[in-house]
């Protein structure tokens, strides 16, 4: 399930098997939480795969046949661009593209159920929020609407494909916080490898865009298995 109504935390250690009980981030361990948009956030999969044949006919790499498209979510964004023949010079102008049909099509594109309340409940209690993203800012407002916007703190949207930890790094020099402090939250691999090439942790969810075992055998710090998780990372109220 994906909604946040149930407050009954299920965590796994995204690490190897051992007889450690599974356990959540300690509440207010991290005064910087920087969350991706798209599949973390925002539920725009089905709205990707419906455009990325016509992107893929434009630029010029191969179509996603329907047999492959489970496997293609257990890989790297690496891997996958070098299966599917993307040619690395036209990242650019393929990004562009992508948000530009994204802002078109935005109406189309929601937060996943719960999102409100977690990015409510953080900023009322818990760390300051960041938003790390390969998207536009205004893509990222328009879905998150005004509202939940106005909870996040520090923006660095935009960022190239494999250019997050770059972006991480200027993000955490902005905000002012170490990376020990700070926890960074994604649904795909290259996630997790910006957040450990800066010295990040790492949450994984696991209802985006790579499937939950393949970011499991990758060991980030945490699992969530559903977006009400996250807020276990709420600093515990008093009085």
């Amino acid at each position: 399930m994906l909604d946040g109504a149930r407050r009954s935390h299920s965590w796994v250690l995204a690490v190897p098997p051992s007889p450690v009980p599974p356990q959540a981030p300690l509440p207010g361990r991290y005064r910087l939480v920087v969350l991706d948009f798209d599949g973390t956030l925002a539920d725009s999969f089905g709205w990707f795969c419906g455009v990325l044949d016509g992107v893929a006919d434009r630029y010029g790499f191969r179509r996603v046949a329907p047999e492959e498209a489970e496997t293609l979510r257990g890989m790297s964004a690496a891997a996958v661009m070098r299966r599917l023949e993307v040619p690395l010079w036209k990242l650019p102008l393929i990004s562009r593209h992508m948000h530009a049909l994204m802002a078109r099509d935005i109406a189309a594109i929601r937060p996943f159920p719960g999102i409100a309340e977690v990015l409510a409940g953080l900023a009322a209690a818990g760390p300051t929020l960041a938003l790390l993203s390969s998207n536009s800012r205004a893509n990222v407002e328009r879905v998150l609407g005004p509202e939940s916007a106005a909870h996040v703190a520090h923006w660095a949207c935009g960022a190239s494909v494999f250019g997050k930890a770059a972006r991480l790094r200027r993000l955490l020099r902005s905000a002012g916080l170490p990376a020990a402090d700070t926890l960074c939250i994604g649904d795909e691999l290259r996630d997790l490898e910006a957040a450990r090439a800066v010295g990040c942790a790492f949450g994984a969810v696991g209802w985006g865009y790579t499937r939950p075992e393949a970011l499991r055998a990758a060991g980030p710090d945490f699992l969530f298995e559903r977006p009400d998780d996250i807020r276990a990372l709420e600093a515990p109220r008093t009085g």
